[in-house]
């Protein structure tokens, strides 16, 4: 009779606890869900607005009309409520007063500025890394510690010294100024400098006594074992870069004026396709009042970011569970 009661009794304990476990996978997936609903709607209704007829979507902004899914045609405008102008808009526009959205110059110069910018900081941060985790010298520690102690101080401080150090060399309107100033980030130094001391010095000890020196090392043996943490810092740097606004817009928002040393026509643009849009869609002399214009706009500065996160966010997430916290 005993075993018998217990056995009711186990069953009835193991039939509560799938009941909660699927109360509680069913709570925490339907939160889940909303919450990728809520991230995931502002997306699409920019994709679609992008794509939207100008007339039929000002219209429904004036009344403040939300419409997610239109039809595909306009029965009050006889024309279709999707269209490509907007995209044509942006590459080809010429205002009657001048202005212009020279958006494939600004694609151009992000480009550039952002590899460079990138190869130039994974350098410094493989570099510096290397030297605080493996090279022993005199002050290595309180040195760190001094770089760790920056972090504190907010980037928005460094703004007037940094500019006015550029303005002094002679970087304004340059792509020196948008490439090197940045160039350097404690973060992804101490970042690196994590994944570095993971891997055992036994490698470093031997590769020593086989005849390595530290540059073929670095190269041959940390570079290889620490590269899922090198691509995140390449593809976070490349982001930053590629969505940077206010440091472009301070010390490049005007033309390139050394062109004439490479060969460019007077009066390159050292716009971002960030500062380039934002400062062209609020000057009301452009002309382009439409709101569907900006949003194309927005979408193609958005849509490669977005599509390099998806191709690679598995190597930022192996990169992250390198890194650990050993130090």
């Amino acid at each position: 009779m005993a075993a018998h009661e217990t056995y009711f009794a186990t069953t009835k304990q193991l039939r509560l606890y799938k009941a909660k476990q699927i109360l509680h996978n069913v709570l925490v997936y339907g939160f889940l869900t909303l919450v990728g609903i809520f991230i995931v709607i502002p997306f699409l209704y920019m994709i679609i607005a992008s794509f939207r007829n100008p007339t039929a979507f000002d219209q429904e902004d004036a009344f403040h009309m939300f419409v997610l899914f239109p039809n595909w045609w306009n029965d009050s405008l006889l024309q279709p409520n999707y269209t490509l102008d907007n995209y044509i808009t942006v590459f080809t526009y010429r205002g009657a007063s001048g202005h212009s959205i020279n958006f494939g110059l600004y694609y151009a110069n992000t480009l550039f500025v952002s590899a460079v910018s990138t190869i130039f900081t994974i350098a410094t941060s493989v570099l510096a890394a290397f030297a605080f985790a493996r090279c022993e010298f005199k002050g290595k520690n309180l040195l760190f510690t001094i770089l760790l102690a920056t972090m504190m101080i907010p980037g928005e401080m460094m703004v007037i010294t940094n500019y006015q150090t550029v303005k002094i060399i002679g970087w304004e309107n340059t792509y020196s100024a948008l490439i090197f100033v940045h160039g350097v980030s404690v973060f992804y130094i101490f970042y690196l400098r994590q994944t570095f001391q993971q891997i055992p010095n036994e490698l470093f000890l031997a590769a020593k006594v086989d005849g390595y020196g530290h540059f073929r090392y670095l190269w041959r043996v940390m570079i290889p074992i620490a590269s899922p943490t090198i691509l995140t810092i390449a593809i976070l740097s490349l982001m930053g870069a590629w969505n940077a606004y206010v440091w472009p817009n301070l010390v490049a928002s005007g033309t390139y004026k050394n062109a004439w040393m490479f060969g460019m026509k007077e009066g390159w643009s050292m716009w971002l396709v960030s500062n380039g849009l934002m400062n062209l869609f609020s000057n009301t002399d452009t002309g382009l009042d439409h709101q569907t214009v900006r949003i194309a706009g927005s979408v193609i500065v958005t849509a490669p970011l977005f599509l390099f996160f998806l191709i690679f966010r598995k190597y930022i997430m192996r990169g992250i569970s390198r890194s650990g916290i050993k130090g």
